[in-house]
C-alpha cells in the first residue's frame, strides 16, 4: 500500500485526464493500457528487484549489484529526475491544499464553468499565494520523512488509500447520472484509430511512467524496504492494477462531467480543477463532499510527494555515510526541503512547469527505465548467481522467461525508437 501510494496520486487524477483529453481520449486510453502491460509491469519488477536484492536505495543500489561504479549514473539520474519532478509535483499539490480551503469556505457554490475558469486562472496568476501553498505540502512531506516509512508512510496509506477509492467511486456514481454525460463515455471509450500518432504513444508511456513512479528510482527504495517473504511479481501487478484502475476512474470522473457541464475536454493541465469542483456541487451534502475529497486528494498527493522526497533523503544518507561528514535522515530531510523549495520558487516565478513536466515525463524517466532494463536484462541476468530475484513461489519459469524477453528487447527497443522519433531521427 506504501508503494501504491507512491504511484497513486496526482499522476492519476490530475494529469490522466488532461493528457487523455488532449490525446484524443479512447485512442490515448488504449494506448496507454498497453504501455502498463509492455513498460509498465517488466519496469515495476525491476526497480522491485533491484532494491530487494541490494537493500538500498537507487544510488547505492546500482554500484552494490554492479560491484563497481559503472552502473552510478542511473542512481545520480534517478536523484536528478526526483528533484525536478518535485519542483512543479509540489506546486500541483500546493492548488490542492488551495481548493481544499477554497471547499471550507464553500467558494464554488452556485458557479457556472466561465466562474471557475475565471477563479483558477486568477489563482495560478498569484505567485506569493501559489508559493505559499506549495510550502505547505513541503513541510507536512518533511514531517512524515522524519520518521521511517513504516512509522510514516504506511500508516497513512492503509487507511487513506481505500478511502480515496469510495469517493472516487461515489463521483463516478453520481457523474453517470448527469445528462450529457454518455457522450463523455463515448469520448473516453470509443477508439478512433486516426487519432493514434505517434505524439500520442510518446504521451502515453511517459505517462505510463510518471503515473507508476517507475524510471526514476522510487520503487527501488521502496523495494529495498520489502521483506525477503513478499513476492516481487505479485506487489507489482497489486500496484499497477491499482493504480490503472485509479486513472480509470479519474477519466470515468471527468470526461463524462466534461460533456455534460460544457467543458472542452483538451482544456490542459487546469481541467481536473475547473471541472471537480462544478461536480461536487452536485453531489448530495456538497459541502461535505468538497471538503471529504479534496482533503483525500491532498493526501493522495502527499503519499506520492513522500517517495518522491525519500529518493533523495536517501540519496545523501547513502552518499555521505562513509564521508568525514556524514548526513542522518533528519539532516538529508532539511537539507532536500531547502533545495524543493528553490525548485518550485524557479518553477512558479520563471514559469517552467511546462519544461520540468516534460523534460522529466518524456526524456528522464524513460531514460532511466531504458538503463535499468539494460542493467537487469544485460547484467545481472547474464550471471547464473545474480538471477533476477522474484522466482518466488508460483511463478513459473515460462514467465521468467517472458520477463526476460520483455526487459533485454521489447523494453529498451521500443524506449529507443520513441526516442528516436521524439528527436527527429526517424
Amino acid at each position: 500500500m506504501a508503494a501504491a501510494g507512491s504511484a497513486v496520486g496526482l499522476g492519476n487524477i490530475w494529469k490522466f485526464p488532461y493528457i487523455a483529453g488532449e490525446s484524443g481520449g479512447g485512442a490515448f486510453l488504449i494506448i496507454y493500457l498497453l504501455c502498463v502491460i509492455v513498460f509498465g509491469l517488466p519496469l515495476l519488477v525491476t526497480e522491485f528487484m533491484i532494491g530487494k536484492r541490494s537493500g538500498k536505495s537507487a544510488y547505492g543500489a546500482f554500484r552494490q549489484l554492479s560491484g563497481n561504479n559503472r552502473w552510478q549514473w542511473l542512481g545520480w539520474l534517478s536523484m536528478l529526475t526526483a528533484f525536478i519532478i518535485m519542483g512543479f509535483y509540489f506546486v500541483v499539490t500546493g492548488w490542492c491544499f488551495n481548493y481544499l480551503v477554497e471547499a471550507i469556505r464553500h467558494t464554488f457554490h452556485g458557479q457556472d464553468a466561465a466562474a471557475l475558469n475565471a477563479y483558477f486562472d486568477g489563482f495560478v496568476g498569484n505567485i506569493p499565494r501559489v508559493l505559499l501553498y506549495s510550502v505547505v505540502p513541503v513541510v507536512l512531506t518533511a514531517s512524515v520523512l522524519w520518521f521511517d516509512v513504516n512509522k510514516g508512510i504506511e500508516k497513512l496509506s492503509k487507511i487513506l488509500m481505500p478511502l480515496l477509492l469510495i469517493m472516487m467511486l461515489l463521483m463516478a456514481g453520481r457523474v453517470l447520472m448527469l445528462d450529457g454525460s454518455n457522450v463523455g463515455m463515448q469520448f473516453f471509450f470509443r477508439i478512433d484509430f486516426s487519432q493514434i500518432t505517434p505524439y500520442v504513444v510518446l504521451e502515453a508511456m511517459g505517462q505510463c511512467f510518471f503515473s507508476l513512479s517507475i524510471g526514476m528510482g522510487a520503487l527501488i527504495t521502496y523495494g529495498s524496504y520489502m521483506p525477503r517473504y513478499q513476492s516481487v511479481p505479485a506487489a507489482s501487478v497489486q500496484v499497477a492494477v491499482l493504480d490503472t484502475l485509479v486513472a480509470v476512474l479519474a477519466g470515468l470522473i471527468i470526461f463524462p462531467a466534461v460533456f455534460a457541464f460544457g467543458f472542452n475536454p483538451a482544456e490542459g493541465p487546469e481541467l481536473a480543477f475547473v471541472v471537480l469542483p462544478a461536480i461536487l456541487e452536485k453531489m448530495s451534502f456538497a459541502w461535505l463532499s468538497g471538503v471529504l475529497f479534496f482533503g483525500l486528494l491532498c493526501i493522495a498527493a502527499v503519499t506520492s510527494t513522500i517517495s518522491l522526497m525519500e529518493i533523495v533523503v536517501a540519496f545523501f544518507c547513502e552518499a555521505t555515510a562513509e564521508t568525514r561528514h556524514p548526513l542522518n535522515r533528519h539532516k538529508s530531510v532539511l537539507l532536500v526541503s531547502a533545495i524543493v523549495v528553490l525548485m518550485i520558487a524557479l518553477c512558479v516565478v520563471a514559469n517552467l512547469f511546462d519544461f520540468y513536466d516534460k523534460v522529466t515525463s518524456c526524456i528522464m524517466m524513460p531514460l532511466g527505465a531504458l538503463g535499468m532494463s539494460i542493467f537487469v536484462g544485460w547484467g545481472l541476468s547474464r550471471n547464473g548467481d545474480q538471477q533476477p530475484q522474484f522466482n518466488a513461489k508460483g511463478i513459473k519459469r515460462p514467465v521468467v522467461a517472458l520477463y526476460l524477453l520483455s526487459i533485454r528487447w521489447i523494453v529498451p527497443i521500443a524506449i529507443l525508437l520513441i526516442f528516436l522519433y521524439n528527436i527527429g531521427l526517424i
